[in-house]
């Protein structure tokens, strides 16, 4: 039976939601305040930690940040729930690590649906850790330099399509490693706008820059398909950066592409044509994702993906992929684009 702790200082709030979680098969500790909910976390060490922000003695900001410096505490999940709803509340409690934030009122299965959400995900990335055994294999990658081998060894964890894999604002624990399929990262403006800000394929590895930089990730990563990820414990990455040469260069590599790729894609947005961002984001998916062997490569993606990458609305996406195919740069059928011309598409570009 997993342990949950609810930290709330109004007597009723804190009862009604200690008798639904009880029904729900859990086993339920409470707290009125933050001191007394840390001093029950240490005790008896929580699977999942809910959390007023607003209490007397310390409030809800005060105890995630002694949970995140907690040795033993640090990984468990974290759930605010408060009347607050204003966005620069939800903006700073994220930052802080927090996992998800409820606001009240809310329903049963609002707050059911959270806890399990979270608890799946945070098993799941326990047992793929252990299962993993990198303290062991660590000795064998540094004295074989090799990375190839560190990533093999690690143990994967499956994602279904859609499915995001971290969440702008929250603090990283895992380096991952992308040995099947696809994904990419996005931001999404103040307008609720998406943009596509980078894409992975096997082989790639993704989320090292929050890790490398010690901040809250700046996107949002999400599996374009089904995929299989390799998720490599914060601790023993900072280990092998920091004693083998190989693997450091290789990440400041990374950054530094990843530094004029931004560049670039800023300028663009800023100055191309609607016709040349679409030719582009079109060549972008052909550099990624299209085999060194295969001729007849076939772009599986919806309109909205692609003009997420484009950087334009989905309906002038749909304009210019008509306009591509009466030109005779493509073919298009359903949810697929094949390029038939591929050398005047790259023209475009220049």
């Amino acid at each position: 039976m997993k342990k949950i702790l609810l930290v709330e200082d109004n007597a009723d709030i804190r009862e009604n939601t200690a008798e639904i979680l009880a029904l729900a098969n859990y086993n339920v500790v409470t707290a009125a305040n933050g001191k007394e909910g840390f001093e029950i976390a240490v005790k008896e060490n929580p699977d999942l930690i809910i959390c007023d922000i607003m209490m007397p003695v310390l409030d809800g900001y005060g105890l995630l940040h002694l949970i995140s410096k907690k040795e033993g505490l640090r990984g468990i999940p974290f759930i605010f729930l408060t009347a607050k709803s204003e966005r620069g509340d939800l903006r700073k409690g994220m930052e802080m690590g927090a996992d998800d934030y409820i606001t009240k009122p809310f329903t049963e299965i609002e707050i059911l649906n959270a806890i399990e959400g979270r608890l799946q995900k945070s098993e799941y990335i326990k047992e793929n850790l252990e299962a993993s055994r990198l303290d062991n294999f660590l000795n064998e990658v540094k004295n074989e330099n090799n990375l190839e081998k560190f990533t093999s060894e690690t143990s994967l964890s499956h994602f279904r399509k859609k499915q995001k894999i971290y969440v702008e604002g929250n603090h990283p624990h895992s380096l991952f490693y992308l040995n099947e399929g696809k994904v990419r990262t996005y931001k999404i403006n103040d307008s609720g706008k998406e943009l596509t800000i980078n894409l992975f394929n096997s082989g790639d590895f993704f989320g090292y820059n929050a890790l490398l930089e010690d901040k809250p990730y700046q996107e949002t990563a999400e599996t374009m398909e089904e995929c299989d990820i390799s998720l490599i414990n914060r601790e023993d990455f900072e280990i092998l950066i920091h004693s083998n040469i190989e693997v450091a260069q290789k990440f400041i590599k990374l950054l530094a592409q990843n530094v004029s790729e931004k560049e670039n894609q800023l300028l663009n947005l800023a100055y191309n044509s609607l016709r040349k961002r679409v030719a582009e984001a079109i060549i972008t998916l052909l550099n990624k994702f299209k085999p060194s062997d295969e001729s007849n490569f076939v772009i599986q993606m919806s309109r909205e993906d692609l003009a997420r990458i484009a950087g334009t609305t989905t309906e002038s996406l749909i304009r210019t992929i008509s306009d591509f195919k009466n030109e005779k740069l493509i073919s298009s059928e359903g949810g697929t684009i094949q390029v038939i011309n591929e050398d005047k598409l790259r023209s475009m570009l220049n």
